[in-house]
């Protein structure tokens, strides 16, 4: 087998993979990701015991165990460039020996678990919620950069969405995944279920104004408007798709969970977005501990 190139797979001086800044055996097969840098000692706090913690740039990164089971948490920092790197160098971590550069015979299968924030896109789905995503709908283009494929249920949804948006023509090719299903049976009671989107930006992308003029202006009720048989789409935000796409093409499970702190439809914003945060986190810890 090649060796990868060291353009190809960049290695710093101390050993440690170049935008994590980690080792292999610093990085647990049970990870949580979360958006912000900030948040990771929020939830390292759970741990019984942290062995390491590494930084660099946005990506900030603790290991401990929680019981006896070791789990990491990884910031990601926002959007799904972002996630094209940590899913690329956490993988890399857990597949690749960094002494041949090569692929390891035996590849080692991660469960990756998202705890973020989104936005509604349905009435009944109330800031301060939890939703538990059983798919990533991208519209920001990362997966057609890699070879994947969908089935049948996926080209069924995927083709009924874009017929439904239009948002095919001049915007994006969009792509769909589900969820890895042996996580998102974990994470049933408590939490909302459906199609997530996932947006390249903030502003435009997810329909809001400002200064700027749109093209799609009502992409907010065109989105909330779809649904396909039992499938309708309850929110949106700018990471879950790219990490269920990654995760698929890479033979990881992966589960998004979110807090909504912004109503879209009912123009609702949550009081205490913090505290929210703060009880998903205890929940998904408190369901973590017990997944095999």
């Amino acid at each position: 087998m090649n060796a990868i190139a060291p353009s190809e797979l960049i290695i710093n001086e101390r050993g440690a993979i170049y935008h994590l800044n980690c080792k292999p055996g610093e990085v647990a097969d049970n990870i949580i990701t979360v958006g912000d840098p900030d948040r990771v000692k929020e939830v390292s706090k759970y741990f019984d015991s942290i062995e390491c913690k590494n930084k660099h740039r946005e990506f900030v990164t603790h290991t401990g165990y929680l019981g006896k089971k070791r789990i990491s948490v990884v910031s990601t920092g926002i959007g799904p460039d972002n996630i094209d790197i940590v899913m690329n160098e956490l993988d890399a971590l857990a597949n690749i020996d960094f002494t041949s550069r090569t692929i390891k015979p035996t590849l080692n299968r991660l469960n990756i678990i998202r705890i973020g924030t989104c936005g509604s896109l349905q009435k009944d789905i109330a800031v301060d919620s939890f939703v538990a995503s059983t798919h990533g709908l991208g519209l920001d283009n990362l997966l057609n950069y890699y070879t994947h494929q969908n089935n049948e249920e996926e080209r069924q949804l995927l083709q009924a969405f874009v017929t439904h948006t239009q948002l095919h023509t001049g915007i994006s090719n969009p792509y769909i995944q589900t969820a890895g299903i042996s996580l998102l049976k974990e994470f049933i009671d408590g939490f909302h279920h459906g199609i997530t989107v996932t947006c390249p930006g903030f502003y435009g992308p997810q329909g809001r104004v400002l200064r700027m003029g749109l093209t799609q202006p009502h992409l907010v009720d065109r989105l909330s408007s779809f649904s396909f048989g039992k499938h309708r789409i309850v929110n949106f935000e700018m990471e879950t798709a790219a990490l269920y796409g990654m995760s698929h093409i890479l033979g990881h499970h992966c589960i998004s969970l979110s807090l909504i702190v912004a109503n879209r439809v009912n123009k609702t914003f949550i009081k205490d977005g913090n505290a929210g945060v703060e009880r998903l986190i205890a929940k998904a810890m408190e369901k973590i501990s017990t997944i095999a």
